[in-house]
């Protein structure tokens, strides 16, 4: 699936160059009025980032989010800040199809792999972000001595299948996907479902990536400047070479009450119940 991505930073979209927060593009005062542009255009799935909640450690934007679910009736997964199974909890039961876990993946494997264990592999997405092979965390703000490849392999054994990464070298730049990276990852673990992130260019970046077996990506800059169009995405998922369709989640069902303003996020009209 292609995943149009909102970055959310001062309760604005915003896009960032290579993850400097100093060096950001507004994108839409509104995330939430992006959000229903999105489903209008039919747009299937959405990547959302809580940038304030990645630098701060806990989730600081989840109104928002829940707004944004509030107007989105597709796939969203979610990530920025998320450290404990409470939010975790609080995000799911708010209708949040999946659960990017990224700097905790490292910093707390075994919280994760509990975390995995309990919700599973399609709820809990791993993100694994870097330069030069080795994961970065804390909003991109830290860097490690640890290989991309490393924390897949461990998160893989403990479960995982789902792996966001990010090249931050190209995130925001169009310069293209690393494809030296997500090729090797990709020959390396076959099992895994890698989703690529950072530098797409157009249709044609999307194309090539699936021709090599990686189907799901994150776009950003690209649709928002112009090379690559919302009908571009919609055209794209009805393709052959789209793979299999991510399932939103079995355990919850969502109610959008229509007559409720969808930007007004004090109102929220979703209900979120186990499904039975």
């Amino acid at each position: 699936m292609i995943f149009p991505a909102i970055d959310i930073q001062d309760k604005r979209s915003v896009r960032l160059y290579k993850g400097d927060f100093d060096k950001e593009i507004v994108i839409n005062y509104s995330p939430m009025a992006q959000a229903e542009d999105y489903e209008h255009a039919g747009i299937k799935a959405l990547h959302v980032v809580d940038l304030d909640g990645a630098k701060a450690g806990k989730p600081v934007s989840f109104d928002i989010i829940i707004g944004i679910r509030r107007a989105f009736s597709g796939i969203i997964e979610v990530g920025g800040g998320i450290r404990d199974e409470e939010m975790i909890k609080a995000y799911l039961n708010a209708g949040i199809d999946r659960i990017i876990l990224g700097s905790v993946a490292l910093k707390n494997a075994e919280f994760t792999k509990q975390m995995l264990a309990t919700y599973g592999a399609e709820r809990i997405v791993i993100g694994v972000d870097g330069a030069d092979g080795k994961v970065a965390t804390e909003g991109w703000l830290e860097k490690s001595d640890v290989d991309m490849s490393h924390l897949i392999r461990e998160m893989m054994a403990a479960g995982a299948k789902h792996f966001i990464v990010t090249d931050i070298n190209r995130d925001g730049t169009m310069e293209g996907v690393n494809q030296e990276l997500l090729f090797e990852l990709h020959d390396q673990f076959p099992e895994a479902r890698i989703i690529a992130s950072g530098g797409i260019r157009n249709a044609g970046d999307i194309v090539a990536l699936r021709k090599k077996g990686i189907v799901d990506c994150i776009v950003g800059k690209a649709l928002y400047e112009g090379p690559l169009a919302l009908a571009d995405i919609v055209a794209l998922e009805k393709s052959e070479l789209a793979g299999e369709l991510i399932e939103p989640s079995p355990y919850y069902t969502r109610t959008i009450h229509e007559e409720t303003d969808s930007h007004d996020v004090s109102n929220l009209a979703i209900s979120a119940v186990a499904a039975k």
